[in-house]
C-alpha cells in the first residue's frame, strides 16, 4: 500500500448566508475527522460581513440563531487568498503566508454553495472539494434543478416559480396560478437550504405571507404541492465521473415537516438508517440519486432528497451539493451505514478534489501549449 501524500487543507466555513450557523456546526465535524497524521489543517471562518479570518479555535455557542455558534469580526486575523506561480496561499495582514494544497468548503447557501467561491478557487487554480461552478450553481437553484430532473425523466412534485418582479407587479395573477396546484403547498426560497424561509400553506390567506417570507431570502420562490402521506427519504452520492449512491435513510421528524429546528436543534427527530424499504424501491432510489447527481453535473458529493409514497411512487425533491456534515447529519451517517467511516469519507472527498483538479487543468491551456 503506497503512502498518502501529506497535504495542507484549508477548511472554509461560516459565510454571509442565513445558513451561517449550520456551516459552523458542519465544519466542527469535518475538522474533527481530518487526520493530523495526513493533513495540516488551516481553519478559515468567514464572518457575516464576508471577511475571512484564520482561527485558532472554533467559536462556541452563543446568542445566535437557535444557540448555534457564529463567527465574529474579532475571532482571528483577517486573511486573503493569494497566488503566485506554483503556489496558492492564504496571506495575513502582516504578510505571513500559509501554502494550501486543497480547500474543503463547508459553506451552505449563497456565497458558498452556489458557485461563487468555486469560481474564485477555479481562477486561483486551487483544488477544492465538491461540485464545480456549474454543478454548484444548478444545485443551489431549486427551480432550475427541477427542470433538469424532469428532462432526465425524474419525477418531481407539481410546482410553480414565483419571481420577485412578477410578485411585485401582479400578486393576484401569481397567486391564482400558484394556488391552482391545490392546497396544502410548500413555499420556499429557491436558492437557500436547511429549510430556512420555508412555510407550509394550508389555508388561502396564508399564501401571501408565505411568499413574502420566501422572497425575503431570495429573488424567487418555489411553490410546490405537498406530497401528503409521503415518507422523506435521503440518499448520499459520492464520486466524480463514476458516482455511487449510499443506502437510503429516512427522516422521521417530530414536527409536521423537517424544518430548521428539526434538522439542527430538536432532539426528537429520528433518522432511520437504512430506511425500511422494499428492495426494488431502494434500488430505484439509488438509481435516481445518481441520475439527479449527473443531471446537474455535480462532482465529489451530494445528498438527494426524495418523497416516497407507498406502494411505489417516488419523487425527487431536491439535491444539495454541500450537504450538512454535523454530527447528526444524514450524509456522513448514510455513508457510515454503507461501510465508509467519517474519516474515510473525508479522505475520499479530498482525493476526489485533487483528481478532478488535475483533469480540469487542461481547460487552461493556450493553443501554443503542447498537449
Amino acid at each position: 500500500m503506497t503512502d498518502r501524500p501529506h497535504r495542507r487543507v484549508a477548511v472554509i466555513f461560516g459565510g454571509r448566508s442565513a445558513e451561517h450557523e449550520v456551516s459552523v456546526a458542519s465544519a466542527q465535524s469535518v475538522l474533527a475527522a481530518l487526520d493530523p497524521a495526513r493533513y495540516d489543517v488551516v481553519t478559515i471562518g468567514i464572518d457575516k460581513q464576508g471577511r475571512w479570518h484564520r482561527l485558532d479555535a472554533l467559536p462556541g455557542p452563543g446568542g445566535t440563531t437557535e444557540g448555534l455558534p457564529a463567527i465574529g469580526i474579532d475571532d482571528g486575523p483577517e486573511v486573503a487568498l493569494a497566488r503566485r506561480p506554483g503556489e496558492a496561499a492564504l496571506v495575513a495582514e502582516d504578510g505571513t503566508r500559509q501554502r494550501i494544497d486543497v480547500v474543503f468548503p463547508v459553506l451552505h447557501g449563497p456565497f458558498g454553495e452556489d458557485g461563487t467561491i468555486q469560481g474564485m478557487l477555479e481562477l486561483a487554480g486551487v483544488p477544492y472539494v465538491g461540485s464545480g461552478v456549474l454543478g454548484s450553481a444548478l444545485g443551489i437553484d431549486k427551480a432550475v434543478q427541477k427542470v433538469l430532473f424532469t428532462a432526465w425523466g425524474l419525477p418531481v412534485a407539481p410546482f410553480e416559480v414565483v419571481h420577485e418582479r412578477d410578485w411585485q407587479r401582479d400578486r393576484e395573477s401569481v397567486e391564482a396560478r400558484a394556488t391552482s396546484l391545490g392546497l396544502p403547498l410548500f413555499i420556499k426560497p429557491a436558492t437557500l437550504g436547511s429549510s430556512v424561509g420555508i412555510t407550509k400553506v394550508k389555508q388561502p390567506d396564508e399564501f401571501r405571507p408565505a411568499v413574502e417570507v420566501a422572497l425575503s431570502y431570495a429573488r424567487k420562490a418555489v411553490v410546490e404541492r405537498s406530497v401528503e402521506g409521503a415518507r422523506e427519504i435521503e440518499c448520499a452520492v459520492l464520486g466524480n465521473d463514476d458516482p455511487v449512491a449510499s443506502v437510503p435513510g429516512e427522516i422521521v421528524p417530530e414536527a409536521e415537516f423537517y424544518d430548521y429546528r428539526a434538522k439542527y436543534v430538536a432532539e426528537e427527530t429520528r433518522l432511520e438508517i437504512p430506511a425500511d424499504l422494499p428492495g426494488s424501491i431502494e434500488r430505484e432510489i439509488r438509481r435516481m440519486a445518481v441520475a439527479a447527481f449527473k443531471a446537474i453535473e455535480a462532482a465529489g458529493m451530494a445528498r438527494v432528497d426524495f418523497f416516497f409514497r407507498p406502494p411505489e411512487e417516488i419523487m425527487v425533491n431536491e439535491i444539495n451539493t454541500i450537504p450538512g456534515f454535523t454530527a447528526i447529519s444524514m450524509y456522513p451517517k448514510l455513508w457510515e451505514a454503507s461501510g465508509l467511516t467519517y474519516r474515510e469519507l473525508v479522505d475520499r472527498l479530498v482525493d476526489l478534489a485533487i483528481d478532478r483538479h488535475q483533469k480540469e487543468r487542461k481547460r487552461g491551456r493556450t493553443l501554443a501549449e503542447p498537449g
